[in-house]
C-alpha cells in the first residue's frame, strides 16, 4: 500500500486528464465568492522536480504534459491547464510538475480551504514541508478514505472531493465506491472527482458502472464520465492504456469544455492508431 510513489509518473497522460479536469472544476467554483473546500484523499508529495532521478527513470512527462505544452491553439480547458503548469515554472521552461495540491493552492482565493491526506512517510514529509505555515491548508498523515469523513460537509456547503488512489491493491476500487457513497450521504451536493486507470482488470472496467449506480441513487446533479485511451496493452496484456475521470455532481460548464478538449488530447497524447476518447453524462435527481 505504501510502495507507490507518484514521482515516477508525474506529468504523464493520466495527470493531464486529471489535472485539466480539476482546473476546469475549480474555475467554476471560483465563479462565486462563497468559500469552497477541496479534500484530496491521496495527495502525494504535492509537486515533482522533473529532473529528479524518479521522474527521469521513466520520463513519462515526455509523453504527457510536454506534448500538451507543445500544442498549438489549445481549447480553453487545456489552455487553462497549461497556464497553471507554466505558473509554477520559469518562463519557457518545464522544471517542476505541480500535483493536485499545488494546482489547487494556486487557484484558491483567501477564503478557500485545502485538506490533504497522504500516508506514505516520505511523500507526507515533503507535502507537510511544502505547506508549512499555510493557514488555508491542512496536511494529515492519515488514510484519506477515513479522513474525509471529518471534512464533509464544509460549513459553506461548497466542496470538492478528489479521489485518486494508486489502485495498486484491488481493494482500492471498492473503497472508492464506498467513499463516494459515504460522502454523498453526508453532502449530496459535493462535487466528486474520481480518477481511475484503464487496465485489463475486471475491477477497472466495472468501476464506472458502479459509480454510475451510486450517483443515480444519491447525487443531485448526476454524473459525467470522461475516458482517454492512448496506448495498447503490452504483449502480455498488461500496462495502463489510458485513464478516466468520473465526476459526480459535475458543473454544467464541464461537459462542453471536455467535449472540445478530448479529441485534441487524443491527437496530442495518442501513442497508437486506436487512440480514442469517450464522454458521457447523465442528469441528476
Amino acid at each position: 500500500m505504501l510502495a507507490y510513489r507518484h514521482a515516477f509518473h508525474a506529468g504523464n497522460h493520466a495527470d493531464v486528464l486529471k489535472h485539466a479536469t480539476l482546473v476546469a472544476v475549480l474555475n467554476h467554483m471560483n465563479q462565486k465568492d462563497k468559500t469552497w473546500r477541496l479534500v484530496d484523499t491521496h495527495a502525494g508529495a504535492g509537486g515533482y522536480a522533473l529532473q529528479a532521478p524518479q521522474s527521469q527513470k521513466l520520463a513519462e512527462h515526455q509523453q504527457g504534459v510536454v506534448r500538451v505544452l507543445e500544442g498549438k491553439r489549445l481549447p480553453p480547458l487545456l489552455a487553462d491547464y497549461v497556464a497553471q503548469i507554466r505558473a509554477g515554472n520559469p518562463p519557457g521552461e518545464l522544471q517542476f510538475y505541480p500535483g493536485s495540491p499545488r494546482i489547487t493552492r494556486g487557484m484558491m482565493r483567501p477564503q478557500d480551504q485545502l485538506r490533504l491526506f497522504e500516508l506514505h512517510p516520505t511523500d507526507h514529509a515533503l507535502l507537510a514541508q511544502a505547506f508549512e505555515g499555510d493557514r488555508q491548508v491542512a496536511v494529515a498523515k492519515e488514510d484519506g478514505f477515513n479522513g474525509l469523513k471529518g471534512q464533509l460537509p464544509p460549513s459553506s456547503r461548497r466542496g470538492v472531493l478528489l479521489i485518486d488512489p494508486s489502485y495498486e491493491i484491488k481493494t482500492d476500487y471498492a473503497q472508492v465506491v464506498s467513499a463516494c457513497r459515504d460522502a454523498l450521504a453526508r453532502f449530496a451536493e459535493c462535487v466528486i472527482l474520481v480518477w481511475y486507470p484503464q487496465l485489463t482488470l475486471r475491477e477497472s472496467a466495472q468501476l464506472p458502472q458502479r459509480l454510475k449506480a451510486v450517483a443515480k441513487e444519491q447525487a443531485k446533479k448526476g454524473w459525467l464520465h470522461a475516458r482517454l485511451t492512448v496506448a495498447q496493452p503490452d504483449e502480455r496484456g498488461y500496462g495502463m492504456q489510458g485513464s478516466g475521470m468520473f465526476v459526480i455532481n459535475p458543473p454544467h460548464t464541464l461537459k462542453p469544455l471536455l467535449g472540445e478538449a478530448l479529441p485534441v488530447l487524443v491527437k496530442l497524447l495518442g501513442q497508437f492508431d486506436g487512440a480514442a476518447s469517450q464522454l458521457e453524462m447523465a442528469h441528476g435527481l
